[in-house]
């Protein structure tokens, strides 16, 4: 029996994670190449200081869009964004001492593991889905997901101002006009600026 639209389309929102998962694996990966191809001899530091900006400022996108996608099933090390926003520059990295690179590099294996096994509970879902079990996948909160409408925007904090006072002189004058005296006396009021006669006359 074949898998109804619903598992299909569960199927492809899966496929579609693996990939985007398994691309920022292979950044990852590229990250680390970069990184340890600067102290070779006759390494070209300009051009691998350029690329691993690159690789840096791709890694923070696809990142966010992946942990927004992801959900639950984001299991990356919470480190992994820590080491590539605290490596400023290559240079930067390998004025350190021995012991602080070295720590980096294992900060950096800690990440790949996860990554590694993000995507394979991920492979996981994807191969039963596909054989028909039914998976329940949270709506992504990223780009090109299956997350609720659009919200319109919300009212601004002048606007809310601006509606809290409204409401407080209401207030005050639905109450003011409760009151014999004050209602008589506001009354007047506009009885002296209209030339209306609202107030009643005065009770001897």
């Amino acid at each position: 029996m074949g898998l109804s639209k619903k598992q299909l389309k569960t199927v492809a929102e899966l496929e579609r994670r693996v990939e985007m998962t398994r691309e920022f694996m292979n950044d990852w990966l590229l990250f680390n190449q970069i990184l340890s191809a600067y102290p070779s001899e006759g390494a070209n530091k300009a051009q691998l200081e350029n690329q691993f900006l690159k690789i840096k400022s791709k890694l923070a996108r696809e990142h966010k869009v992946l942990k927004d996608t992801l959900m639950a099933d984001y299991g990356i090390d919470r480190e992994a964004m820590n080491i590539v926003s605290g490596a400023t520059s290559l240079e930067a990295i390998y004025s350190q001492s021995e012991v602080a690179i070295k720590k980096l590099q294992n900060e950096w294996h800690r990440a790949f593991i996860s990554i590694n096994e993000t995507l394979g509970g991920l492979e996981d879902k994807k191969a039963r889905a596909e054989a028909g079990e039914k998976i329940f996948l949270m709506p992504s909160g990223g780009t090109g997901g299956g997350g609720g409408g659009a919200k319109g925007p919300g009212m601004s904090e002048r606007a809310k101002k601006n509606l809290v006072i409204a409401v407080v002189l209401i207030g005050i004058l639905v109450a003011s006009m409760l009151i014999p005296q004050v209602r008589n006396l506001y009354l007047s009021s506009i009885d002296d600026v209209f030339g209306t006669s609202l107030a009643p006359p005065p009770q001897l």
